[in-house]
């Protein structure tokens, strides 16, 4: 499928920006410690538990905080992947803990919260890729909240159908796995992963559960073609894919990938147009992450 032409066209050769100096007003957040803020905080903290929102660095933490809401990741809080747009620490993870999915159950009964996101993050040295702890972190928030709604972001799994069928046999409410970005950039924005397996993964868990919505998230800025995000999102609902957010990158460090170029809202807003055209539900706005205002995507 060619492009839309009303898609608004990047500047393909505008200069790489400087994040700190240039960074526009769209993009500067602050966050409120409010009294929720602050329950979600040490409610992690004081059960161990790790938040993608602060372990990634994520722009809305302080908005989904206020609102009681947090995505929690399980596995660890270390990577067996280096990404290079990603903050989560990479290396070698401990062992798992056997009673982070009752810890995480416990937090999300104690929140009150109505829509919980368990992502991971990617454990390579294990023989199902972390499949198993997040099936057992599902059934264990069914246990003890079974009126709360479970989204999973979970890993590629190497491909692993076994891995992928033990996570759908939860009936997670929606099952999420990001591509990240355009297929010719992906050797050099998540080097261990692919565009082919991660399309293979979401095509699949489409195949096998078709009563389980599919979800992927795209990042711009990143030096991607306009006509190569069309691509991808005509190749994303291809493969079943029913619900995308996208949003902008934004560097976590000067040693992770830099900035190519920041996207106007109005481009956002072009592409959110593209994407209903092509069926999808979706959020797209420079702010919007995996898990941003997930339970109002998944309904509307």
């Amino acid at each position: 499928m060619s492009p839309d032409p009303r898609v608004a066209r990047p500047a393909q050769n505008r200069e790489v920006p400087n994040e700190t100096r240039d960074r526009p007003s769209w993009l500067k957040v602050r966050v409120r410690a409010t009294p929720e803020f602050e329950r979600v905080r040490q409610l992690a903290e004081q059960d161990g538990l790790h938040t993608v929102c602060a372990s990634a660095s994520c722009p809305n933490l302080g908005e989904c905080w206020a609102r009681g809401t947090a995505t929690f990741m399980i596995g660890g809080d270390t990577c067996t992947r280096r990404c290079s747009f990603c903050d989560v620490s990479t290396g070698r993870p401990a062992g798992l803990d056997p009673r982070e999915p009752e810890r995480v159950a416990e937090a999300v009964s104690k929140l009150g919260l109505r829509y919980a996101v368990i992502t991971c993050v990617a454990r390579d040295d294990l023989a199902d890729g972390g499949a198993g702890q997040m099936a057992a972190t599902v059934r264990a928030i069914r246990s003890v909240s079974p009126e709360t709604g479970v989204e999973v972001l979970i890993s590629d799994y190497k491909g692993d159908e076994s891995a992928l069928r033990s996570v759908l046999d939860t009936d997670p409410d929606v099952l999420n796995h990001n591509i990240e970005t355009v297929e010719r950039l992906q050797r050099k924005v998540r080097p261990a992963a692919s565009y082919a397996r991660s399309l293979g993964v979401l095509r699949r868990a489409h195949e096998l559960r078709g009563d389980i919505p599919t979800k992927s998230g795209l990042i711009l800025g990143m030096g991607e073609r306009d006509e190569e995000v069309d691509r991808t999102l005509c190749d994303l609902r291809d493969a079943g894919v029913s619900l995308l957010t996208i949003g902008q990158y934004l560097r976590p460090s000067d040693d992770h990938l830099p900035v190519a170029r920041w996207v106007p809202p109005d481009e956002f807003q072009a592409w959110a147009a593209r994407a209903q055209a092509l069926g999808f539900q979706v959020a797209s706005a420079p702010l919007v992450r995996s898990s941003y205002h997930a339970d109002e995507l998944k309904e509307s």
